[in-house]
């Protein structure tokens, strides 16, 4: 009995990471079709002959590089502000106890329930206004303001379970508040905030709609719009798509490898400290 619920168990595990990890294999073996082979042959089906053409095709005329660049800008100054900004607020509402703490936190519950579409008119309006609009900073100002929500949600449920006493012998010391911030809070909050790091990075990294409301011009445009230098009137190049699509997954990945330990670190510490 034991051996069977044990077999079941890593049969529905085996299920699980066949589902995860197949669509990247088949947008792989995508990206190195041609038009023919995609469109005439099985969805399944391997390459017959590997199109390594589409990936020097999405590097060179896809801008890849330039594109890169405008994204690694604005999600690291977005990662950023949002960790510094998130993190002395989920310190301030989770460790003092002060008048409009309540208040403070029902404020960042209430951004969470905003949808981002609602937001592009008004935006839009006041990037105008303020001369701003078609720049980075219209975009990396409302990603900070919509990923700092529920990063001060992540940070504030564990930040309420480091013991008080660590802060009060720091203060017996004479520590004074922003000493005990950076030398004792944030070293501890480490794994939450790895966690609200690839959280932020993957939304902003993937965000298109923003993207293509509040940039015009070509220089500053962003990965996800990579795809559409091969989509024209009469043609469209679907093993190149697939090509850029892949080289655009790759920092994702290669973040996740990086910090994937310190992030199940931080979900467990979040939920047993939350």
């Amino acid at each position: 009995m034991k051996a069977l619920s044990k077999g079941i168990v890593y049969a529905i595990f085996a299920i699980l990471v066949i589902t995860q990890i197949y669509p990247l294999f088949w947008l792989i073996l995508y990206s190195l079709k041609n038009n023919e082979q995609i469109l005439g042959s099985s969805f399944f089906s391997l390459p017959t002959t590997p199109q390594w053409t589409n990936y020097r095709d999405a590097y060179k005329s896809g801008h890849y590089l330039q594109y890169l660049g405008n994204s690694v800008f604005v999600t690291l100054v977005t990662l950023i502000c949002v960790i510094v900004l998130s993190s002395m607020v989920a310190y301030a509402i989770s460790r003092f106890k002060w008048r409009y703490g309540p208040l403070v936190t029902l404020i960042f519950l209430m951004g969470m329930m905003i949808p981002m579409q609602a937001t592009l008119l008004p935006l839009m309006v006041i990037f105008k206004n303020l001369h701003i609009l078609d720049t980075r900073w219209a975009l990396v100002l409302p990603y900070i303001a919509f990923s700092t929500p529920i990063s001060v949600f992540i940070l504030s449920g564990f930040m309420r379970g480091i013991p008080a006493e660590i802060e009060e012998s720091a203060f017996i010391d004479g520590a004074n508040v922003y000493r005990i911030f950076r030398s004792i809070i944030l070293p501890i909050s480490v794994p939450p905030i790895m966690t609200v790091v690839i959280l932020t990075f993957i939304t902003i990294w993937n965000e298109y709609i923003m993207a293509a409301t509040f940039i015009s011009s070509e220089k500053l445009k962003t990965l996800p719009f990579g795809i559409y230098t091969f989509v024209s009137q009469y043609n469209v190049n679907y093993g190149a798509i697939g090509a850029f699509l892949v080289l655009g997954a790759l920092p994702v990945l290669l973040v996740y490898f990086v910090l994937s330990e310190r992030i199940t670190k931080g979900m467990v510490a979040g939920a047993v400290k939350g």
